[in-house]
């Protein structure tokens, strides 16, 4: 090889037009040819031996054709482009529209007006009797003789499963009950360019549930309505109606008392069952039984409070139940079967923890009493109490746990006091309803007024004799006077006849 040793070891005698020819010719390989036949003046050997060597050299680079590099698919570039990119569905530059600000019909809009109170439910499934709901859909005719071939609406009950049967299945999470429908117009009818008016009311049952939104379920009220124009894309309008549920509060707070065998310790708790979102609610406690006489070993043996916790449980169940695609078949008939898988979830949406804060008693019929603040903070997102019939139920509990310890003294030394190493830990649940508040509003059915049958057939009678001594009488008399003419004017006069013990009467 030795072309590389003449590469390394060049002559002293090239000069810079030979350099400059040998760099142009690998630079360009058409002008390889010219190169060579152009002659060259002081030329040695070794430069002879050198451009020899170089040319070897390209013949051997360029003789090989090039090799073009395979280009990926237009496709594949595409989708490693498109990962790239950036969207932004709320900018739109331009001129360009979005596919709803396309279908808005500029020829009417439709609207509504809710005329009814908030939608409350009151009292138990068992024994409430609903809430009515009612107002008036408008509809905004911009134009004359705006034709609308057909206009109804519904009332749906729209559930949605945030624990499907089957993930990612479109029709397990979602499920829909139909309340009711509208038909406002069924034949084609030509609007004026007004605002017309359509009014809908419908009564929502008692063991209907009310809207939530909790980590398993979501359940509310979706009202639809759709108007066909004869031209023009349909004018549709969807909303939710937000319908709660309030327990009437208790006067009186339930009062529980609990006893922890085999000690001889009674807890007596004064609580209020029913409390609402976002509120403060107070419970009193006591403790009976907290000493004890020995009188064989003199001493006495005392029960002491050292820390106090509670906390409020939120309890949820459902049923998600599977789509026609996904619940099996009945091997025998074939058809789909209705099944569902049980959801659970517990949370706990308050808690606090006490180490002070009671009053201890610890005579012969001592006992301790407390206080106890119990508030439900807005961040909690409490769900209220709920029963329906496809198997959703939210419950709520108050759990209260205590920690005593034994500790005993001499009778003679009460002060005395030595710790036994006995401790227990006292645990008590309370059911307790969260529901709304039922603010000013009463029951639609007190609100209605009295029936026909209830109003009586006439205004009662009065009876009653005035005892007189005399009454005045009262006569009508009609007296012609003559005018100066001779015409006869009539004349009405009433006269005053009263009994007098003397005379008549003067005229």
């Amino acid at each position: 090889m030795p072309h590389r040793v003449v590469d390394f070891f060049r002559s002293p005698n090239d000069s810079i037009h030979n350099i400059k020819a040998s760099v142009q010719r690998r630079s360009n390989p058409s002008s390889r040819s010219a190169s060579r036949e152009r002659p060259t003046r002081h030329t040695s050997p070794a430069s002879s031996v050198f451009e020899a060597a170089v040319d070897h050299l390209q013949s051997q680079i360029y003789t090989a054709p090039p090799v073009k590099m395979a280009e990926p698919p237009k496709e594949k570039q595409k989708d490693a482009h498109s990962h790239h990119r950036l969207s932004f569905p709320s900018l739109h530059l331009g001129g360009s529209k979005s596919s709803k600000e396309q279908q808005v019909n500029p020829y009417a809009s439709l609207d509504w007006k809710i005329e009814s109170p908030p939608a409350v439910m009151h009292g138990e499934p068992e024994n409430s009797t609903g809430a009515l709901v009612s107002g008036q859909l408008l509809l905004d005719v911009k134009e004359d003789d705006f034709e609308v071939e057909n206009f109804s609406g519904k009332l749906e009950i729209h559930v949605i499963h945030k624990r499907p049967f089957t993930s990612h299945c479109h029709n397990c999470a979602n499920q829909t009950t139909e309340v009711k429908t509208w038909t406002f117009l069924s034949e084609p009818t030509i609007l004026s360019k007004r605002i017309h008016e359509f009014p809908f009311s419908v009564l929502l049952g008692g063991h209907l549930p009310a809207s939530t939104d909790n980590p398993l379920v979501t359940i509310r009220y979706d009202f639809s309505a759709e108007v066909t124009p004869r031209t023009g894309p349909v004018i549709k309008l969807a909303k939710n109606i937000d319908v709660k549920r309030s327990v009437q509060v208790p006067e009186q707070p339930h009062h529980s008392i609990r006893i922890f065998p085999p000690t001889n310790i009674a807890a007596s708790v004064h609580f209020s069952q029913v409390i609402h979102p976002i509120s403060t609610n107070t419970f009193t406690l006591r403790l009976d039984g907290i000493v004890k006489h020995n009188v064989d070993a003199k001493s006495v043996e005392y029960w002491k409070l050292k820390r106090l916790s509670w906390k409020l449980e939120e309890n949820m169940v459902t049923v998600a139940p599977a789509c026609e695609k996904h619940s099996p078949k009945d091997p025998e008939t074939g058809l789909p079967t209705k099944k569902g898988l049980k959801r659970t979830d517990a949370r706990t949406i308050a808690h606090a923890d006490m180490h002070s804060g009671w009053k201890s008693d610890y005579s012969p019929s001592g006992c301790i009493e407390m206080e106890i603040q119990c508030a439900l903070p807005p961040n909690a997102k409490a769900a209220c109490d709920l029963k329906s019939e496809d198997g959703t139920e939210v419950t709520h509990q108050l759990v209260v746990e205590m920690v005593v310890v034994q500790e005993y003294a001499p009778t003679a030394h009460p002060k005395h006091i030595t710790p036994t190493g006995v401790a227990r830990i006292l645990r008590m649940h309370f059911g307790v309803v969260i529901t709304e508040r039922a603010g000013l509003g009463v029951s639609w059915d007190n609100e209605a007024p009295p029936i026909y049958q209830d109003v009586p057939p006439s205004p009662p009678s009065y009876s009653c004799d005035i005892p007189y001594e005399s009454v005045e009488d009262l006569s009508l008399s009609r007296r012609s006077q003559d005018a100066g003419s001779g015409a006869l004017s009539p004349a009405w006069e009433f006269e005053l006849e009263m009994d007098e013990p003397r005379g008549g009467r003067n005229e």
